[in-house]
């Protein structure tokens, strides 16, 4: 037998799991409703993306070495990367997630654009699912209905995912991002040719931080927010506009978007032989928002578990096979959403604890492990004295800014 995989979602998560089943020779199908399709994201990647990932250098609009952090009370903190060759990546989500589909499809997938409705579940082990989709390659808009029967299903379409929907995965809560891309004259383009900014503020964003991050020939003004009602959104955005109104003069909206952004991982991320990855599990970081390279590397590890268990395709994985999947991510990263999600409630409370945030950025041992850890994802330990000046260092803001009290 040959195992057949439906992945649906062709972003980061399910484009990089389409990719490791393809090259394993697995029977892949990645459906995908909207090929021109952006997520609305401050599209940010760490360095170890571009490597592990393979990305070339078209897809990386900016090279950003330098940040300014900036405080309710607009205190400015400039946090720069001090070696030559590292660098945040700001990406178009359209250009990355065209790359990142393209190629799985070129390894192998069948690529089909559609929109998926309904899945028929197996009474047995070995029976295959049914998904139910409308495949908008033919038939107009309205499209043609069909089925594909596969013996596992990747849920990669996001935090509004159809599939954790259908195997009742469990709710989750979220936060909404909103962002206009503005066009901005060359000279005030010139300011942001290396440089990102994040403001943080009652303003701007009760439970998160804004934004300005620059692409090839715009930038991305947005905010986050667990306020999900137009009102505060709209609000919100004024806010960053506000902020930054003065490095803004002059600049033409010309799209504007918004989406959820899960903000814990689902209870269920595993039933039957259906597994989540990226937003449709809920692996976007507390405090940080970060999610395309966590959605990137759950495709690959899910993949890789099903390319293991099932001998190359030549068997049906189990439930408790691809739960293996769920338990390595876990180790590897739950670590990292405990410590940023605590971050998030220790410094997001008020502005008095975000100016104490900001103030703290300015240290450049916390700078550094900031840095090492956000470019190579791995929580690099400081050694014990560097680790003592930083938890000093960080009473110590929180003390001057009055943020300890409750």
């Amino acid at each position: 037998m040959t195992l057949r995989v439906a992945v649906v979602g062709s972003g980061p998560a399910g484009s990089s799991a389409a990719e490791v089943l393809a090259k394993a020779g697995i029977e892949t199908y990645l459906i995908e409703r909207k090929l021109d399709n952006a997520k609305p994201c401050g599209g940010a990647i760490p360095l170890c993306m571009v490597s592990e990932f393979d990305l070339p250098p078209e897809i990386i609009d900016r090279q950003v070495r330098r940040m300014k952090m900036i405080s309710p009370s607009n205190r400015e903190v400039d946090i720069n990367l001090v070696n030559e060759d590292e660098y945040i990546g700001m990406c178009r989500r359209e250009v990355l997630d065209g790359f990142l589909r393209n190629r799985a499809a070129q390894l192998g997938a069948t690529l089909i654009n559609a929109t998926v409705h309904k899945l028929d579940f197996p009474t047995n082990s070995k029976e295959p699912y049914t998904i139910h989709y409308v495949d908008h390659s033919e038939g107009g808009t309205q499209g043609v209905a069909k089925t594909l029967k596969v013996d596992l299903v990747i849920g990669a379409d996001g935090a509004n995912s159809r599939i954790a929907k259908e195997m009742d995965a469990g709710d989750y809560n979220f936060a909404i991002a909103f962002q206009e891309r503005i066009r901005l004259p060359q000279d005030k383009m010139a300011y942001y040719q290396d440089m990102a900014e994040m403001y943080v503020g009652n303003d701007v964003s009760t439970d998160f931080y804004a934004w300005v991050f620059p692409k090839y020939d715009h930038v991305a003004v947005g905010t986050g927010t667990m306020q999900v009602n137009k009102a505060s959104i709209k609000q919100l955005q004024a806010g960053i506009r506000a902020r930054a109104a003065r490095k803004l003069a002059g600049g033409q909206i010309i799209k504007v978007e918004a989406h959820p952004i899960p903000e814990h991982p689902r209870p269920r991320r595993v039933v039957g032989r259906i597994a989540l990855i990226g937003d449709a599990a809920g692996y976007v970081t507390k405090s940080s928002g970060e999610g395309i390279y966590f959605a990137a590397k759950s495709g690959r590890m899910c993949a890789e578990t099903i390319v293991e268990f099932s001998q190359a395709g030549s068997r049906i994985p189990t439930e408790d096979d691809l739960k293996v999947y769920l338990k390595r991510w876990d180790r590897k990263y739950g670590m990292t959403y405990k410590v940023l999600d605590i971050l998030q409630s220790v410094f997001y409370r008020s502005d008095a604890t975000r100016e104490a945030f900001v103030e703290m950025c300015a240290d450049l041992d916390v700078q550094k492990l900031t840095f090492d850890s956000y470019l190579y994802k791995t929580v690099v330990p400081a050694n014990p004295i560097t680790q003592l000046k930083i938890t000093a260092k960080t009473i110590g803001s929180l003390i001057r800014g009055n943020a300890l009290a409750p």
